[in-house]
């Protein structure tokens, strides 16, 4: 199931799944309409990833990603902060696919 950062939200998309805070709670619900108002409210929420109606998966194969990310950190990876960046790239790539 794709799923965009909150960066990437605009006006007039709606949600896949309801948005929840940490404890689950949910904030908003699934089908609702964003709104620049209610952008900023998500973006505020610290949410990591937001499912979206309507956006077509990757037409790459997720594990085609993941190898080629792992090729691209092999030789730098264990310098400081590159682990650091390859763990956040593969999440957003786990969290593209669902």
């Amino acid at each position: 199931m794709p799923k965009i950062v909150p960066d990437k939200l605009e006006p007039g998309m709606k949600l896949l799944k309801p948005v929840k805070n940490r404890s689950g709670m949910v904030l908003l619900g699934e089908g609702t309409e964003l709104t620049a108002e209610l952008i900023e409210r998500v973006r505020d929420m610290d949410a990591d990833s937001i499912s979206i109606q309507g956006i077509s998966p990757p037409s790459t194969p997720k594990e085609e990603v993941l190898s080629a990310l792992d090729r691209r950190f092999k030789s730098i990876e264990e310098e400081p902060y590159m682990g650091v960046i390859k763990r956040v790239l593969k999440e957003h790539i786990e969290g593209l696919y669902g």
